[in-house]
């Protein structure tokens, strides 16, 4: 039995728009997502075949195979929710989401202190990655990584809890070579609701993510 499968997308295909099309929803999910569900699958089944033959010659390109897999199926799981038709704006205590609007003002000096970071981080990001927003167990803080590929580039322990993927198979149909649009785009969908959750999640279990107090 396969260890990941890919979840349902909980709207459908039409719902992002006029931000995201149907065609882009349905071939990322239905296409991309899946080829990454199914890597990762794939990749615990060649590593159970080389512990049972004690055949370790292709280690290394497994394991970065199963992060390369298992990170991007992680990171699009997140990414649908953190979407919605009726989203945007920005994060407020009326809307019931002033925690994580208070963390955003603590770690990064305003709201549009953050989203000037993210957008450019993921709007720069070199060749395909991310823009993340995660919460960090150490500081107890918020910081933006710049994911490359689906892992490389990110603080061990971080918990991402918005994420913009900034692969061209996201945008190319619609945006074409326009990245900078389609993350700016971005920021009208953003369910503020899902980060909130994501974020108190976060600092709940922060205690058992740290190694030493």
């Amino acid at each position: 039995m396969a260890t990941y499968t890919l979840p349902e997308l909980p709207y459908d295909y039409a719902a992002l728009e006029p931000v995201i099309n149907p065609q882009i929803v349905e071939l990322h999910h239905d296409k991309h997502h899946a080829a990454y569900v199914k890597g990762a699958n794939d990749t615990l089944e060649q590593l159970e075949e080389a512990r049972d033959k004690e055949a370790w010659g292709a280690i290394n390109g497994l394991q970065k195979n199963l992060a390369f897999h298992l990170s991007g199926h992680i990171l699009h799981s997140i990414y649908w929710h953190n979407m919605t038709g009726d989203g945007g704006g920005e994060p407020l205590a009326a809307d019931g989401v002033g925690d994580l609007a208070d963390a955003i003002a603590e770690s990064f000096g305003s709201y549009a202190g953050f989203k000037s970071q993210l957008t450019k981080a993921a709007a720069t990001t070199q060749g395909s990655g991310w823009g993340v927003l995660a919460y960090e167990p150490v500081s107890g803080k918020l910081i933006v990584e710049q994911v490359y590929d689906h892992q490389g580039n990110v603080g061990q322990g971080s918990v991402p809890i918005l994420v913009f993927d900034a692969w061209e198979h996201a945008f190319y149909l619609q945006y074409k070579n326009q990245k900078v649009d389609f993350i700016e785009a971005m920021w009208r969908v953003v369910n503020w609701q899902d980060v909130a959750k994501r974020y108190a999640a976060a600092k709940e279990r922060a205690d058992v993510l740290l190694l030493a107090p």
